[in-house]
Formats: C-alpha cells, sequence, structure tokens
C-alpha cells in the first residue's frame, strides 16, 4: 500500500435521498452472501494449515460489540473447514480489552509469539495503532472488522493493513447531514479523545456546518473516564437542538444524565460505537433517538447461521449483530487469498488480498468462501462479494464503498433500521 491516498469515489448506503456535502457520491453497493456449498473445485496438490488470530473486546468498553464479532469469525472458521477446498484454519482467540485496560499488551505477544500469518482485529482505531507497527515488522496480516479511523488509509504498513469497515469520513458525513435534514440548527457534540472519537467528530463538525449548521459546543473525553458531569453541563448549557455522542457503553452513563438535565432522547445522535439493543439496560427513555452505523442489512439465513454457531458453543445469544459480517469477510478473505497465493506467509497472502476481493477488476464475482475456491482452484480470479458488501480493496488496503444504516429506538428502547 501507497503511504498517500489517492483519490477515489467513496459510496455509502444514507437513505432514500441522496446525501453528500462534499463530492462523495451517495449510492448503494453491497451485495449480500450466500449460504456455503460443498465442494471448492480441484484442491491445491498441498493442503494449506493457516494459523490465524483474534484480537476482539472479550472485556472493556467495546465488549459488547465482542460476540457479533466473534461470532463471524467463529462462523467463518468453521464453513472453511467444512468446504474441505485446500485451507484449514487454526483460530487462536485472544482478548483485546481496550486502551485503558491495556489487555491487548499481553494478547498481541501472546499471538505474535505463536506465528500467525494473518490477525482479524482489533476492533478499537486506538488499539490498532498501538499494534500495527508490530504486526507489520512481523510480517504479519491485520484486517479489522471496525477500524475507522481516516488515519489508517495512508499508514505506512508494507501492504499489510486491511479493513472491512469503512472510514468514519463517510459515517460521519452521513450522520451530518442527517441531523441538518432533520432541521437541527444548532448541535453539541461529546466525544471520546481517541483515534475512533476525533475522526467521527470532525468528519460530524464539519459536515454538518457546510449545511449551515453550527456546533455550539463540544466537551471530550478520555476512555476509561467514569464521570461525564463537566462535558454534558458543557453541552445543556449552550442548549443546542441535537446532541451527538461519539462513545462506546459510556453512553450508558452518559444518556440518563443528559436525559436529567433535560436533554430528551429524541434529540440524541448517535455512532456505531454506541448503537445497542439497550432495552432495561438505561433507565431513561431513548425513544426518537437515532444513529448510524457501516454495513448492509443483513440476510436472515446469515443472522440464524451466526445464532446457531455461537450458541452451540454454548454462548448467550447475540443481541444484535454489529460488524458480523465484516468479521466473517475478514475471515474469508484471508483464507481466500491464502489460496490463491498457495502460502501461508503473511506478506504473500496479503499481496492477493486487493485481487480476491475484486480490488483489481479481474476477477469472477462470487458469494462464498466454496464458490470462490472453486474458481482459484480451477485456475481462475476469484472476486468475493460477502455480507458486509463487495468490499473491494483500494490500494490502501480500505474498501472503496460502503452501506451505512440509520436506526432508531422506539420506546423500548431497542432500534430498528429505517433506511
Amino acid at each position: 500500500m501507497n503511504a498517500l491516498k489517492n483519490s477515489r469515489t467513496a459510496k455509502v448506503f444514507a437513505g432514500v435521498a441522496l446525501i453528500g456535502a462534499s463530492a462523495l457520491v451517495i449510492a448503494g453497493c453491497s451485495t449480500p452472501g450466500t449460504a456455503p456449498e460443498t465442494g471448492g473445485g480441484e484442491k491445491p496438490a498441498t493442503e494449506l494449515a493457516l494459523k490465524l488470530g483474534s484480537l476482539l473486546p472479550q472485556t472493556g468498553s467495546l465488549s459488547f460489540l465482542g460476540p457479533p464479532m466473534e461470532s463471524g469469525v467463529g462462523l467463518a472458521v468453521q464453513e472453511i473447514n467444512d468446504a474441505k477446498a485446500g485451507v484449514t484454519i487454526e483460530m487462536l482467540s485472544e482478548d483485546e480489552g481496550d486502551t485503558d485496560t491495556k489487555a491487548y499488551e499481553t494478547s498481541i505477544t501472546k499471538l505474535q509469539n505463536a506465528g500467525v500469518a494473518g490477525i482479524v482485529g482489533a476492533a478499537a482505531s486506538g488499539v490498532s495503532k498501538l499494534i500495527l507497527d508490530g504486526n507489520i515488522n512481523a510480517g504479519i496480516i491485520t484486517i479489522s472488522p471496525s477500524n475507522t479511523s481516516p488515519d489508517f488509509t495512508a499508514w505506512d504498513d508494507n501492504g499489510l493493513y486491511f479493513r472491512t469497515a469503512p472510514s468514519d469520513l463517510l459515517q460521519g458525513e452521513v450522520l451530518g447531514n442527517l441531523i441538518a435534514e432533520d432541521g437541527k440548527k444548532t448541535l453539541g457534540i461529546i466525544y471520546q479523545n481517541d483515534a475512533y472519537g476525533t475522526g467521527l467528530f470532525d468528519a460530524i463538525k464539519t459536515t454538518f456546518e457546510s449545511t449551515g449548521g453550527e456546533v455550539v459546543a463540544d466537551a471530550s473525553f478520555n476512555v476509561g473516564d467514569a464521570q461525564f458531569d463537566a462535558q454534558v453541563a458543557t453541552i445543556t448549557a449552550a442548549n443546542p437542538d441535537a446532541v451527538a455522542i461519539v462513545s462506546f457503553d459510556q453512553f450508558k452513563t452518559i444518556a440518563p444524565l443528559l436525559v436529567n438535565a433535560g436533554i430528551t432522547g429524541d434529540k440524541f445522535y448517535m455512532v456505531d460505537g454506541n448503537v445497542s439493543q439497550y432495552g432495561t439496560d438505561i433507565p431513561v427513555s431513548l425513544e426518537g433517538a437515532q444513529g448510524t452505523r457501516p454495513g448492509p442489512e443483513l440476510e436472515d439465513d446469515f443472522t440464524e447461521r451466526l445464532q446457531a454457531f455461537w450458541t452451540g458453543e454454548g454462548n448467550a445469544e447475540v443481541k444484535d449483530f454489529t460488524y458480523a459480517a465484516e468479521a466473517y469477510d475478514a475471515v474469508v478473505l484471508m483464507a481466500l487469498a491464502a489460496l490463491a497465493s498457495g502460502s501461508t506467509e503473511g506478506p504473500e497472502i496479503a499481496a492477493k488480498m486487493q485481487e480476491v476481493s475484486g480490488g483489481s477488476g479481474d476477477g469472477t464475482p462470487c458469494t462464498s468462501f466454496a464458490d470462490c475456491a472453486k474458481i482459484i482452484n480451477d485456475g481462475g480470479v476469484a472476486d468475493y462479494d460477502g455480507y458486509s458488501g463487495k468490499v473491494t480493496f483500494d490500494e490502501n488496503g480500505d474498501p472503496k464503498g460502503a452501506a451505512i444504516g440509520i436506526f432508531k429506538f422506539g420506546a423500548d428502547n431497542m432500534y430498528t433500521r429505517v433506511n
């Protein structure tokens, strides 16, 4: 990958109307995957034993996103191994924690010492920034299902970093336009002071103000903070028409403080880090709150397979499926790249990642690992279109387009997709 970002057209779903304050073109580009089929064509002469790792949040402020992402990883491994198409995956799973607990420090050392060729994760952009250079030096592919910081586009990564989630430049633009289209003229923003939070803050602010709106107050906090009274006081003093909250599970503390200070839930605008099926987990009403999250609407067959796999491993049911598709696709893409390269070495696999995603434009579209593996094993070039969309990596390891969903909360504090 180049150290400098080339310009490109970005595509996102953001409701029925065209949305965009910049030169971005908003359009649909997701193609759902299909259930895996048996058989993968003529298998290569040597079965590839691919050792991978996952670094996802089992604890910490993003732990509510752990089950959907881990279910996606686990289901992909199971279906790839069941296809018997020339690649068998051994997956080592470790806890990411967050930048406060620092569980990732021990975990990443274990994975690197185990000799993995690639790692799915980290989930948080802030954690990925801390582990990425070490992975690059070790020749390990890093592919995140949920890193959204714009900083990764220009990272000097020797072609070893990829992500199946889009940059916050897309999500922030969609959310900023949504707030403006709802007729809000003034906005307050509470955001966490890390790569994820500052990236979204900048994108939301820039977009909203480009529509003629005004950000009248903003307040940041650090990951690991437990008190948010000062931030809430700063926002409420400005009496904004709307409040954007960029956080992880700190939202469960921030939301009641805002409501108790007189800002009702219908003025909340949320992001992928805190859009969750809260139900009774929050003691105030979120009715009318809206939020954005990357990813297309998932097929029932896929979510049923995810749920069956996850509960079959002895876990409680997944509450929602945020970034499950992106995690699933990350594993499939690495397996296909290994098959295409005939190698289990990180750099050689990485060299085929853009090709198997369709980024080179030369492949035959396919929507499951088994179908794509058959194309590769029969001597062709596969172009995998997965559950998270077409993916289609550019030269920087970014997906060229993405679906951005808009969600709205009801009286039960549960959300539904509205676009």
